[in-house]
């Protein structure tokens, strides 16, 4: 599965899913300052699950209904770069085929997942 990491994301996060063999692009590296719309349209060109901790993309999907391939919103203020990456890390392995076409919230201790129609 493909990934798009949004540069809110901590970069341990984006290395520990490249090390688990999974194709991360990173905005940070692609081109920080990024607006929200132009970073969602690449992760759907490139038919990516956004990784984000903005709750923006949220008003994006559900209220103004924008189409997209899968946001992981990480909601884990407070716990270290490392932390955060091992929480992310299990939780895509335990719900991969949950991802495409939903929103799902990874906070401490909790995943929720919600399927988007369009």
């Amino acid at each position: 599965m493909n990934f798009l990491a949004d540069e809110s994301v901590d970069r341990p996060v984006v290395e520990r899913l490249r090390q688990e063999g999974h194709p991360v692009l990173y905005i940070a590296e692609l081109g920080p300052g990024m607006p929200d719309d132009a970073v969602l349209n690449l992760a759907n060109q490139e038919a990516a699950l956004l990784l984000t901790a903005d709750k923006d993309f949220g008003e994006m999907v559900f209220r103004q209904r924008l189409h997209m391939h899968g946001v992981v919103l990480i909601r884990l203020a407070g716990l270290t770069p490392v932390r955060k990456a091992e929480i992310v890390a299990l939780a895509v392995r335990e719900h991969l085929e949950e991802l495409p076409r939903s929103f799902a919230v990874i906070m401490p201790g909790i995943f929720r997942v919600r399927r988007v129609n369009e």
